[in-house]
């Protein structure tokens, strides 16, 4: 397979689970008091968790589906923010 045909793959699959993770990050998010800075580390952990558990729906190799998880993760907890903004306080307040 073609180096960009894989990345494409990934990609494709990132965007996919990015809607799962989402979902369980927002669940996580307001069902425990957590700080907001660790939610990014939290959207990682779970999107890692998930592109690793779905394995019987693709036939990517582990890595790839873990860099999928990982992507969908950071893009679902919005890493730009983590990045530019300052965000003291809790999630449930």
């Amino acid at each position: 397979m073609e180096t960009r045909e894989i990345l494409d793959d990934v990609m494709a699959f990132a965007s996919i689970l990015a809607v799962f993770v989402l979902a369980l990050v927002q669940l996580f998010k307001n069902s425990i008091n957590i700080s907001r800075n660790a939610v990014p580390i939290i959207g990682l952990l779970i999107g890692l968790f998930i592109g690793a558990a779905a394995y019987p729906f693709t036939d990517l190799d582990i890595v790839l589906r873990l860099w999928a998880g990982g992507l969908a993760g950071l893009s679902a907890t919005g890493l730009f923010e983590l990045a530019f903004k300052d965000r003291p306080g809790t999630t449930k307040e």
